[in-house]
């Protein structure tokens, strides 16, 4: 009976183990068929090895060659082209530069003597705005152009310290913008008493691309005009640069950004208004620098620096020498600088070295030196040529390898 039961449940697990056999060759065989499918369409594509496509990469890298990085059937292509990059565009010269002159015709016929001082009609590119005509005189041929400026009367203005005009002022920039003059680089402003010293101006702009925005000037010398206005402003006086793409978007947006600001002072806080609305700050060179001599000599509010106290201490008292010529040398074209003593009465004195009051002149000699602006700053250093028949020669140079002031 025992025998009977095991024959017959043995007997009754014999079709499930031929299923469970059956379904295992039908899942092996449906793997083996997928992956030869896999492997033929992966040789088809011709996928590169990453470890390739990094080795092409780093050698047309060491090449120096642009690259082109194409996606493609997921597959990293790359190519290189060997076309040159452009040529940078020739270096900035004076003729790329438009000079925009602030003036008023109740100062005109005064003020025109400063411009007469720098400008070069043959060689600058530049033009007085006006607020109204005025006659023009024979004297005035080596001037540049004088515009009208566009009536203001429409913006708001609540500065009862302040005057309107600065609001003229303050758009000469985009109105010699408008004028439509070719190859322009850069605007550069400044009052009608403002003295450019044309190559070292364009030498300074020369550090720049005139490709980008760039606002460019300097701060006051007076404490307190950078407390009321701002140390993040170019004053006029001093003069400032504008570049010509800078002076494009400032076109397109000033005389909103003018209505917005009824209460400023003057032109240049204006211009330093929108300037800061276009997110362009301040790029200060210190050759852009105006002086007012229209505050107390004393006022150490007002500057940073004073002259020399005097001092009642007879061995404290300086030498005073004045200077007297200066010129060009025929040969060597050095600027040469004369200077002679105060011929005063000096008090008696004991030297424990040789009596200063002996010199009675200094000659100074210096080269010009026309890429001081391309360097780093540094003061040049003096080197005494010779001291004879109470006349000392000095030399003025740029500083050699370890060559130190020392006292």
């Amino acid at each position: 009976m025992l025998d009977r039961i095991i024959t017959g449940s043995g007997s009754s697990t014999r079709p499930g183990s031929k299923l469970m056999v059956l379904l295992l060759l039908l899942v092996s065989a449906t793997y083996v068929v997928y992956t030869l499918q896999l492997i033929s369409n992966s040789r088809a594509c011709h996928v590169e090895p990453f470890s390739a496509v990094v080795r092409r990469l780093n050698d047309i890298v060491n090449s120096s060659q642009p690259l082109i990085i194409l996606q493609s059937n997921q597959t990293a292509v790359i190519e290189s082209h060997s076309s040159a990059p452009p040529p940078p565009p020739p270096e900035t010269e004076l003729h790329h530069v438009v000079f925009g002159i602030a003036a008023s015709a109740r100062l005109w016929k005064r003020r025109k003597e400063y411009i007469k001082i720098w400008y070069k009609p043959d060689k600058m590119r530049g033009y007085v705005w006006l607020e109204k005509p005025v006659k023009r005189l024979d004297d005035e041929t080596n001037l540049p152009p004088v515009r009208i400026s566009t009536d203001t009367s429409k913006f708001p203005h609540k500065n009862i310290q302040g005057h309107r005009s600065a609001i003229r002022i303050s758009r000469i920039v985009t109105e010699t913008l408008k004028l439509g003059l070719k190859d322009v680089r850069w605007f550069v402003m400044g009052d009608d008493d403002t003295v450019f010293v044309a190559e070292n101006l364009f030498r300074v702009l020369r550090k720049y691309d005139h490709r980008q925005m760039y606002y460019i000037g300097s701060l006051s010398e007076s404490h307190l005009q950078n407390i009321y206005f701002s140390y993040g402003m170019a004053y006029g006086g001093g003069g400032f640069a504008v570049s010509y793409p800078l002076a494009v978007a400032l076109s397109k947006m000033q005389d909103r950004c003018i209505k917005r600001y009824p209460a400023l002072y003057g032109s240049d806080d204006r211009m330093q208004a929108c300037m800061a609305e276009l997110g362009v700050p301040l790029t200060k060179e210190l050759g852009f620098h105006q002086v007012f001599g229209r505050y107390r000599r004393a006022d150490y509010t007002a500057y940073a620096f004073n002259t020399r106290p005097v001092s009642r201490h007879p061995c404290q008292k300086p030498f005073v020498f004045y200077m007297t010529t200066t010129g060009v040398h025929p040969i060597t074209n050095m600027t040469v600088s004369r200077y002679e003593s105060h011929r005063g009465a000096q008090p008696e004195r004991r030297w424990k070295m040789a009596n200063p009051g002996d010199l009675r002149t200094v000659i100074v000699y210096k080269k010009p030196d026309p890429y001081l602006w391309d360097r780093s700053p540094r003061r040049n250093c003096c080197r005494v040529k010779s001291k004879k028949n109470n006349t000392l020669e000095i030399s003025v140079a740029v500083c050699k390898e370890g060559e130190v002031v020392e006292v």
